[in-house]
């Protein structure tokens, strides 16, 4: 079926409350394990119908954030989430407390009730409105991004339709490009700041009220991390400031000489190669024309699956006027199918943004036949090696995609993956500082943003700009305002990624039937144990950070590097 032909409707809440409780004490009062079980899946039915619905209103609205019905129905499901929280948790809470939770754990193993307790933990009635709050300020971020409208070359253009100018190869025009970009930002500074400052008041509330000592704590328990802590990921950080920027500071030298600019500003790193950065030869339909015989080729697995995304029109993958920014995959359980959404601007990151939500795609009809809901997925770090990996195994057939640009692409995709990996950890230690001192004041966050970028992006050149002078940059990024704690994600799973790029050039097909068992297991298991299951090391295991990063030295410095 395809997406414009699935079914939407407000979800009734009276009546959902009403089959749930009735649910429930079923499985309260459940007489034997079979019966409980029984009770369960009918439960999981119940939330998969929900849950579907709300992610439809979702994906419409972000498709189009000036339409009226779906801003509407966004509305009741910001507003309505909660109370949907608020049930499920009374559904963990008689989980945990199961008089057959051995039998539980025999049939879906130990982390379906690690989970529970978490989500136990980090919910109660009194923090409703609270969260009824949050979801409406997250929402107003969406909108005053989506709403930039901003004047270019006698046009009017999205942000990302301003990315392909600047990359332009013209200084001069990627200096107004990103001008242009800046200028939304600092105008809007003190809406950006407002709603943020909300938001960090309003979770640190959220946090004391539930028990934490403060957000940090129950950030990561909300991100479900049930196999490692703040410790972790600082020992993490510190590997990546001792191993990483050092590389990457090479790295910009090497760049600053290869495209020949005077000066090395901001606007100049996104620019690769003096005769231009590597491009997709076509539009949009010719991509997903070209994808196909790409996935074909990694497997017939993903070659069917990637036909299955196209012929149901399962992606919206074009930027225009009042669409969501950024990129996302969901899922819609009802009819067990993945949806992508993405902003196509005509740069290579066209290429690299639909491999990536392919690979999240794939996971999801891999794990598609779970029947606990929390397995359909995993937690968010190893989702994201499913799709950073993807990035990496599909570069053998990059050619079809780049022509006689491809080793421009596969040596700015590998050099752009280790380089995000200092920014990714900043934006991680800057949530830190952020919920550790929440009554911080905007202007103290700045400062601090200001510091990270010199101990991670020391080779950064504002070209005096003073609202990112003064440390405004991170307003660019929209997981600080939605997602907290969710951007380590990306750098911790960018190592297992590196891991498979390493392993795919060693053994291609031992490398894909690994990351195929890896997107099988779906979130059945915590993320340190799905490494261990695709025969990877862990980004949290002393020297692997060493180990990841000297294989990719060892690369550049030979039959890739680009001089």
């Amino acid at each position: 079926m395809k997406f414009n032909q699935f079914s939407y409707s407000r979800p009734d809440m009276d009546d959902l409350k009403k089959q749930f409780e009735g649910l429930l004490n079923r499985f309260e009062t459940a007489g034997s394990f079979e019966e409980q079980i029984t009770a369960m899946n009918h439960i999981s039915e119940l939330r998969s119908s929900f849950e579907c619905q709300a992610r439809i209103a979702r994906t419409r609205y972000t498709i189009n954030t000036a339409d009226d019905f779906y801003k509407k129905e966004q509305g009741f499901m910001d507003e309505n989430l909660p109370v949907y929280q608020g049930m499920i948790k009374r559904f963990y809470e008689a989980l945990v407390k199961s008089s057959y939770k051995k039998e539980l754990e025999q049939k879906h193993g130990t982390q379906l009730l690690k989970l529970a307790d978490l989500r136990v933990k980090t919910y109660s009635d009194e923090v409703l409105e609270d969260l009824k709050q949050e979801n409406k300020l997250t929402s107003e971020y969406v909108n005053l991004v989506a709403s930039a409208k901003i004047p270019f070359e006698g046009g009017e253009l999205t942000l990302s339709q301003l990315s392909p100018y600047i990359q332009s190869a013209d200084r001069e025009t990627r200096k107004k490009a990103f001008l242009a970009s800046n200028g939304f930002y600092s105008q809007h500074q003190v809406q950006f700041d407002e709603i943020y400052d909300k938001l960090v008041k309003l979770r640190a509330g959220i946090a004391r009220k539930l028990g934490y000592k403060n957000f940090v704590e129950l950030g990561y328990d909300r991100m479900s991390r049930t196999d490692y802590n703040a410790a972790d990921v600082k020992v993490f950080r510190d590997q990546v400031k001792n191993v990483i920027v050092p590389l990457c500071t090479e790295l910009k030298k090497k760049q600053h000489e290869r495209i020949g600019t005077p000066e090395f500003y901001y606007y100049d790193e996104t620019f690769q190669f003096p005769d231009g950065n590597p491009k997709p030869q076509g539009d949009s339909d010719w991509i997903v024309e070209k994808a196909q015989k790409v996935f074909e080729e990694l497997s017939s697995e993903t070659g069917e699956f990637f036909a299955f995304m196209t012929e149901n029109e399962l992606m919206d993958l074009g930027s225009k006027k009042g669409k969501a920014a950024g990129g996302y995959c969901t899922y819609f359980s009802t009819y067990q199918s993945p949806f992508i959404f993405t902003n196509f601007n005509g740069t290579d990151n066209d290429v690299r943004v639909l491999l990536h939500e392919i690979g999240h795609a794939y996971q999801m009809h891999s794990s598609r036949g779970y029947e606990v809901p929390e397995y359909q997925f995993p937690t968010l770090e190893a989702c994201e090696i499913h799709s950073m990996s993807m990035e990496f195994l599909t570069y053998p057939s990059m050619k079809e995609l780049f022509e006689g640009d491809t080793d421009k692409y596969l040596y700015s995709h590998l050099t752009g993956a280790v380089e995000f990996i200092p920014y990714g950890v900043a934006v991680d230690e800057f949530q830190h500082f952020v919920y550790e001192n929440p009554d911080a004041t905007p202007e103290e966050r700045r400062q601090e943003w200001s510091r990270l970028e010199k101990v991670y992006l020391p080779h950064r050149d504002f070209a005096g700009l003073q609202y990112l002078e003064n440390g405004g940059f991170w307003q660019r990024q929209g997981h600080i305002y939605k997602s907290p704690f969710y951007y380590i994600d990306y750098t911790l799973a960018q190592i297992c990624a590196l891991q498979f790029w390493k392993r795919s050039v060693e053994d291609a097909d031992g490398a894909w039937k690994d990351y195929d068992r890896l997107c099988k297991l779906g979130g059945s298991l915590p993320f340190t144990a799905l490494v261990k299951e695709a025969g990877l090391k862990s980004p949290f295991t002393d020297g692997c950070v060493a180990e990841v990063i000297e294989e990719v030295r060892s690369f550049l410095g030979t039959e890739a590097a680009m001089k």
